[in-house]
């Protein structure tokens, strides 16, 4: 099983300068650290299938007013495996991580998987003072696919020529490309294209990925949605092919505290296909909730 070599893989990796590794939580995680000293953190948590490399062009412009972290998730780009890819496990072990670095997040921004694991986050200790969630993967998947989703995702993730298989065909020509078009909806650039290509064609990557979805418990979040008390933003691409926008407001309606908004012509990756638009959102959001002070 290959995994992402830093090497290799990693050798033009976007702001490879502010990489380090660090072990904490039972993972040797990825991270990268950018921003001024002092000033508010905030989590970026990728989602399922990416890295850190998904937020590359949303990180320089928030790190002009906050310390900003980027991890790999367990067993995805750069970062080593966790045992048990569970959403509070993944949950406990990031809290590991911002302990190990001595930075405690403000606001925590999630993209897909990553919103679940921030709210998952926030029903626990030393929840964050706000969250904004960009496409959450946060409900169940309605019917019948809300049961047999989970189940597929472990039968999958347990036979081992599946990764291999996946790695092999993500190296054809176009492959990638044309199939994040078809399951996001989103359309981004072709270096953006060829990172995720880099990883799909490692099969410890597709190992990772396939690892958190069937570690994915959303059913359980979805009962624990009102032990969140910290302010939630909820942004959601109109055109998501992944998790359809309609979502959005049955989420904000299930917590104590949250608002919506629906980014017209853009895809389960908007924040890739307009990181100016969603930097200056998280920007505005910080400072409605007193995160950033009004002025910085």
């Amino acid at each position: 099983m290959s995994a992402p070599n830093w090497n290799t893989d990693g050798r033009d990796w976007p702001h490879r300068d502010n990489s380090m590794f660090v072990a904490a939580g039972g993972v040797k995680w990825h991270v990268q650290v950018m921003g001024e000293a002092g000033t508010p953190v905030v989590l970026l948590l990728h989602g399922t299938g990416a890295a850190s490399h998904s937020w590359r062009d949303v990180a320089p412009l928030l790190a002009r007013d906050f310390t900003v972290v980027i991890p790999d998730l367990p067993g995805h780009g750069f970062s080593s495996p966790l045992l048990r890819l569970s959403l509070p496990a993944v949950a406990g072990a990031l809290a590991a991580l911002m302990d190990r670095l001595g930075l405690e997040p403000a606001l925590t921004v999630g993209h897909s998987a990553g919103a679940a694991i921030a709210l998952t986050m926030a029903t626990r200790a030393a929840a964050p003072r706000a969250i904004v969630s960009l496409g959450g993967a946060i409900l169940p998947f309605p019917g019948v696919a809300g049961s047999l989703f989970p189940t597929l995702a472990k039968w999958i993730f347990v036979n081992p020529f599946v990764p291999q298989l996946v790695a092999a065909r993500a190296r054809g020509e176009g492959e990638v490309a044309a199939y994040m078009k078809r399951v996001s909806g989103s359309t981004i650039d072709a270096y953006g294209t060829s990172l995720y290509a880099r990883l799909f064609a490692t099969s410890g990557h597709v190992r990772g990925a396939l690892a958190l979805m069937a570690g994915w418990d959303l059913a359980a979040l979805e009962r624990e949605l009102d032990k969140v008390t910290a302010p939630v933003l909820l942004l959601h691409g109109e055109h998501d092919r992944t998790i359809p926008a309609k979502t959005a407001p049955k989420v904000a309606g299930r917590l104590a505290d949250a608002r919506f908004e629906i980014l017209p012509g853009l895809g389960h990756l908007a924040h890739e296909e307009d990181p100016a638009g969603h930097a200056a959102r998280i920007r505005a959001f910080a400072v409605a909730t007193g995160v950033l002070a009004a002025g910085t």
